[in-house]
């Protein structure tokens, strides 16, 4: 089984209602609240919030164990690396229009994320690629080169996008945030076997496209969150909360110095391709 696909769930309703045995269907390994005391991870929260950064409390909260001090610079990096670029992210206008109407930064954060996925925003689809791709390496002892080719190959004949590559403004030079995010990783020592096994997919997508093609943010935290081993199910909702900051600022401008109810007028971009005015015929003669 490759690293991370969804498997068939291991437990089932109709099981529990046959056995008439309760006693483990709600369970969780993250924390533990009794009278008095919250274990998260095992350790006592009065511990985290005295002792440990956000970034090593909530690497802590997601990955079970506290990290070493490459991995929290690493995990800070991507942490702060998605801040906002104007109105170019869905989830911006997204929290926008709905920071308009409803007048509340909860729901209209909210609104955000749902406008976040695979499309935009979410490493989830580059690092399920770059799983899949290590593990065909591994299983059919392919150099990084040759794996990377087959890759692009494979997803030209289907016609689809190759996920991490490319950006509508930011068309054929350094994505400022990818960039950034990838020197910090570099100077810790941590672009690992994935980030070199993104690189081999870019040269070979520029190959065959004959044209610089950018890795956007989403590809360079794919690769990232590979090599620290994230789930990509839980980066992509890193993510999400990563840059649900940018959406509170959104949301709270939107609230104060904005406009009520905005719509998309024609001067806008706004048109309509139906049909012509037309009428229902009479149906009674």
């Amino acid at each position: 089984m490759r690293k991370y696909e969804l498997t068939p769930p291991s437990r089932h309703i109709g099981h529990y209602v046959e056995s008439g045995d309760w006693s483990d269907y709600w369970r969780t390994a993250i924390s533990l609240a009794r009278d008095g005391r919250i274990l998260v991870r095992g350790y006592p929260v009065e511990e985290i919030i005295e002792r440990l950064t956000s970034t090593e409390a909530h690497w802590l909260l997601l990955k079970g164990e506290l990290p070493t001090v490459r991995e929290a610079a690493i995990f800070d990096a991507c942490l702060r690396s998605g801040m906002d670029q104007q109105f170019i992210s869905s989830a911006a206008a997204a929290t926008r229009f709905a920071a308009s109407a409803s007048q509340s930064p909860v729901s209209a954060v909210a609104a955000g994320m749902l406008a976040t996925g695979t499309v935009t925003g979410s490493p989830r689809p580059a690092m399920e690629l770059l799983y899949a791709a290590a593990a065909r390496m591994a299983e059919q002892d392919l150099a990084r080169e040759e794996a990377a080719l087959a890759i692009v190959a494979e997803y030209r004949a289907r016609r689809e996008l190759v996920p991490g590559f490319g950006h509508p403004l930011h068309r054929a030079g350094d994505e400022p945030r990818a960039a950034a995010l990838r020197r910090v990783v570099e100077r810790t020592g941590g672009w690992g076997e994935h980030g070199l096994l993104l690189d081999a997919i870019h040269a070979a997508l520029e190959e065959a496209l004959s044209r610089p093609l950018t890795i956007n943010l989403a590809g360079m935290l794919a690769a990232v969150y590979s090599d620290l081993d994230f789930d990509p199910l839980m980066a992509e909702g890193i993510s999400a909360i990563e840059y649900g900051w940018a959406l509170v600022a959104h949301a709270v401008e939107e609230i104060r110095d904005g406009v009520p109810l905005r719509i998309i007028p024609d001067a806008l971009g706004a048109e309509y391709t139906g049909p012509p005015e037309r009428h229902i015929p009479d149906r009674n003669g």
